[in-house]
């Protein structure tokens, strides 16, 4: 044990400025050497001015191409809500270790001072969350894709479901899912996990794919795909895009569905996030389906037939 400490810490200091999602079901737990690394950080590299072949599904270090083990999903209980745990490394979750080097936040230490009343308006940087505080936290949101090959995942099938406002903060981290989410094909589906830091750092991306299921669905009604690329409304609520909305990418080469300009209400230049800004309203996304509507003919009436 004493000699995995060195290891353990000058690793898990090199990393502290990102965070990821950890579960069984995401790309590149074990990371990208092919070996089961205790210390896996490639899921936390944040994405900034790369070209959309590098920054999709996180493949600028080839994270897309280490799915989980087979069996293994991220499970998203209809109705429900699932837990993952933010991290700044695998070492520091309870997928490494036996979960040893965990703590309530994703470096692994204690940290008393982030709720002290005394505490400096300073940006927080271990872990870097990307903010002063917990109420400044920019939000994170899950998205699915009912496709079973990544191949086969784009922008427009990838709909946001599931938004926690003022995170990333605390490692353990709950989300919810809409009662009316569908079952997955039998392969599964795809889900991706991102966040936009509102400033507190580089104006970077996150996007970390994962295989997912859908447990205990009762709806068959499908997402209302296209999904339209969110739109900045912070100034004006009526401007927010409603139903099924895109991730938010953006600060890259190309590939951008975001642009903004100007200050936003806190005096700071813009920065799209999963919140009130983008339109994105906290918790489950039950608008992100399509609406059914009856077909008649004379008397004879067709339901649950659904727009296109």
């Amino acid at each position: 044990m004493l000699r995995l400490l060195p290891l353990l810490y000058s690793t898990a200091t090199l990393v502290q400025a990102h965070i990821a999602a950890w579960n069984e079901g995401m790309y590149c737990l074990n990371g990208t050497s092919g070996q089961d690394n205790q210390n896996a950080n490639e899921a936390v590299t944040p994405l900034y001015q790369l070209s959309f072949s590098q920054w999709w599904m996180h493949h600028n270090n080839k994270c897309d191409e280490f799915p989980p083990a087979p069996g293994k999903f991220l499970q998203l209980p209809a109705g429900g809500s699932f837990t993952v745990e933010l991290a700044d490394n695998r070492a520091h979750t309870t997928f490494s270790y036996g979960g040893r080097y965990t703590s309530d936040w994703g470096d692994g230490k204690a940290h008393p001072e982030f709720s002290s009343k005394d505490r400096k308006d300073e940006c927080i940087t271990s872990p870097n969350l990307h903010t002063t505080n917990e109420t400044e936290a920019a939000g994170t949101a899950f998205a699915i894709s009912y496709h079973s090959n990544i191949k086969d995942v784009t922008p427009e099938n990838l709909v946001v479901f599931s938004v926690k406002y003022h995170t990333p903060w605390k490692r353990l981290t709950t989300y919810d899912v809409p009662l009316s989410l569908p079952a997955c094909p039998a392969g599964g589906c795809h889900c991706v996990w991102g966040w936009i830091p509102n400033h507190c750092g580089q104006s970077n991306m996150y996007m970390l794919p994962y295989k997912c299921i859908v447990t205990g669905a009762k709806s068959t009604i499908p997402l209302d795909t296209p999904a339209s690329p969110p739109r900045w409304c912070e100034d004006d609520p009526t401007k927010c895009i409603k139903g099924a909305k895109q991730m938010i990418f953006w600060a890259q080469k190309d590939g951008n569905n975001v642009i903004v300009e100007g200050t936003q209400r806190d005096g700071h230049l813009k920065s799209p996030g999963y919140n009130q800004k983008m339109g994105f309203r906290e918790g489950a996304q039950d608008d992100i389906f399509q609406k059914p509507r009856v077909v008649s003919s004379r008397h004879l009436q067709v339901p649950m037939m659904y727009e296109q």
